[in-house]
């Protein structure tokens, strides 16, 4: 009996290391696969349409917001990027769970059109942490870094939403969280009672 794979939405501040998490947790899985979004700017050298990013036209995109063929989208620095409904609904079809790396904004978009989505929250487990990832990545200025850090805890005072919250202390032990939630969620009441209609 094929069970429905399950869309997995997963935000926290910048710097706090959630698309490392989620790679270690996906590591090895073929039951898991990242959501493809859409985005109406230009393709960078060596990207592949379909791979890092559906390369479509602004009219194209606008197009698909009309019809409701977005589960979320935001414009940034000019560009439009968003999460194409058909690809995420094809891939929970054939079993497949679908994770989603987006924003607060985007997660409140996603979790209004598919409530059943499992909404899982990554952060550091300090402040002072995350301002000391953000020091060592040596990219960032001191004013970009209190930006973050200011914009870290809006996003805090705003995940009230979420189902779960990871603390990624250490990598290893942030994904076996992950592992654990998506684990405790295949085996919800809801998820298997099909099993119990078999009688």
């Amino acid at each position: 009996m094929s069970e429905k794979g399950r869309l997995i939405v997963v935000s926290g501040p910048s710097g706090a290391g959630k698309s490392t998490v989620v790679f270690k947790a996906i590591e090895g899985r073929k039951d898991m696969c990242f959501s493809t979004s859409v985005t109406s700017r230009k393709a960078r050298p060596g990207e592949v349409d379909g791979r890092e990013y559906f390369f479509i036209t602004r009219e194209r995109f606008a197009e698909m917001i009309e019809n409701d063929e977005l589960l979320e989208h935001a414009e940034y620095v000019g560009n439009c990027y968003g999460t194409p409904r058909k690809f995420v609904e094809d891939k929970l079809a054939q079993g497949m769970n679908v994770v989603l790396d987006i924003e607060v904004q985007g997660a409140r978009q996603v979790a209004g059109k598919m409530p059943d989505a499992v909404k899982i929250f990554v952060i550091p487990p300090t402040l002072d942490e995350l301002k000391n990832r953000l020091e060592k990545r040596g990219t960032e200025t001191e004013e970009s870094i209190a930006g973050r850090l200011t914009r870290a805890r809006e996003e805090y005072a705003e995940a009230d939403f979420y189902d779960y919250i990871v603390v990624n202390d250490t990598v290893d032990e942030a994904a076996r969280e992950l592992n654990a939630i998506l684990l405790a969620e295949k085996c919800r009441f809801q998820n298997r009672v099909q099993y119990l209609r078999e009688i």
